[in-house]
């Protein structure tokens, strides 16, 4: 009861809160049909200034506490990262209408982060007064990346497995259907049937094609937030920018917030339609999952607060990355590494239902549960 109170109290003060209020506000706004449009120069250099912070806070915190404070959670970040693309390939993959590919591409945009629902989060975390390690956002990479990179990689070993079987059953197939070949009618191998050294052609490519991991990392850490955010915490580690981070990125960190959260409700809301193009089990998908990825990750934080003293804030900050999924630089990643998935399935899913079920339902979720457990 206890706990069932602390999270209605939590969801409330949520729905009070600028962080949901504006993201209902825009999804109020798109679905009255208003004309309003925020141009997508100034968002982008929104998210930047958010990441940016995000990342500055993480850097200087780093350089100044104990590296090896790090390790576990940061491992734990990984391996849900992972276990997020697993859980949609053996659970959302085998739902009626829902292909395999379109499911992997939905795991890793739900394994990977979302830097507005961290920053929301991280947000409600100082307004309740919850202490958290600073260098907490810096987990980001460490569970976006493997997610991202899992996807790609299982989905083009699943694609090229599945093409190698369709060329197995087309030549036996086609030797059915011709006439048994008998030793010494063909003096070379080039004079056998074009359609026999065909598939041997296309077969021995598929085998010799092997799904390159580097350039996928590559792409994320050069895509617009990882970059932002690495910069930050570059800029935190290895410089002194205090007196900017105090006279300029913290000031306007919760502004800049509240104007991205009216634009992702707006967004989430165009994203609705395109869900009627898929399966409905997307739906299904996008309102359980957020909760089970965070319930996961809540579990192994519990672990690293038992063994190494890592905070409840910090256990809530890895729940709600866990929770949520990539707004930003996932979607076009994915669409270069699994370009046959379908984005109205994996963006549709995240955007329209994924982000705003994780910044209004989760993170009060979770807040709820650690106060729940530390008895406040």
């Amino acid at each position: 009861m206890d706990f069932l109170s602390l999270f209605l109290m939590d969801f409330v003060k949520q729905l009070q809160s600028p962080t949901l209020s504006f993201l209902i506000g825009g999804m109020v706004v798109a679905a009255l049909g208003s004309q309003l449009q925020i141009p997508e120069a100034i968002v982008k250099i929104i998210v930047f200034m958010l990441l940016t912070k995000i990342g500055l806070t993480g850097g200087i915190a780093i350089r100044n506490s104990n590296l090896t404070e790090m390790i576990l959670p940061a491992a734990f970040s990984g391996l849900v990262g992972i276990l997020i693309v697993f859980i949609a390939r053996f659970t959302l993959a085998k739902l009626p209408r829902v292909k395999t590919v379109d499911a992997l591409a939905t795991g890793g945009l739900f394994g990977a982060v979302s830097g507005s629902t961290m920053a929301a989060a991280l947000t409600l975390l100082e307004e309740r007064n919850i202490p958290y390690e600073a260098w907490a956002g810096a987990l980001y990479p460490f569970m976006d990346i493997p997610a991202l990179v899992t996807a790609i990689v299982v989905a083009n070993l699943y694609l090229n497995s599945k093409k190698s079987s369709e060329l197995a059953y087309s030549s036996m197939q086609e030797s059915f259907s011709n006439k048994p070949v008998m030793a010494g009618d063909y003096s070379a191998q080039q004079s056998y049937p074009s359609s026999r050294q065909e598939y041997l052609s296309l077969k021995q490519g598929s085998a010799n094609h092997r799904v390159k991991i580097w350039p996928i990392v590559q792409e994320s850490l050069q895509g617009p937030a990882l970059s932002a955010m690495m910069l930050g915490l570059a800029l935190g580690l290895f410089a002194n920018p205090e007196s900017v981070y105090k006279g300029f990125y913290e000031p306007a960190f919760r502004g800049l917030l509240s104007i991205l959260m009216l634009v992702m409700g707006m967004e989430a809301w165009s994203r609705v339609g395109e869900l009627r193009k898929v399966a409905q089990w997307y739906v299904v998908y996008s309102v359980v999952a957020p909760f089970v990825h965070g319930l996961i990750a809540f579990g192994l934080g519990m672990v690293a607060h038992y063994a190494t003293g890592f905070s409840l804030g910090g256990v809530v900050v890895l729940a709600v990355i866990a929770a949520s999924s990539s707004d930003i630089s996932g979607p076009p990643t994915l669409r270069a590494g699994i370009p046959s998935a379908n984005p109205s399935a994996y963006i549709g899913a995240s955007t329209a239902i994924g982000t705003p079920i994780a910044i209004g339902f989760c993170i009060p979720f979770f807040l709820g549960l650690a106060q729940a457990i530390s008895g406040g």
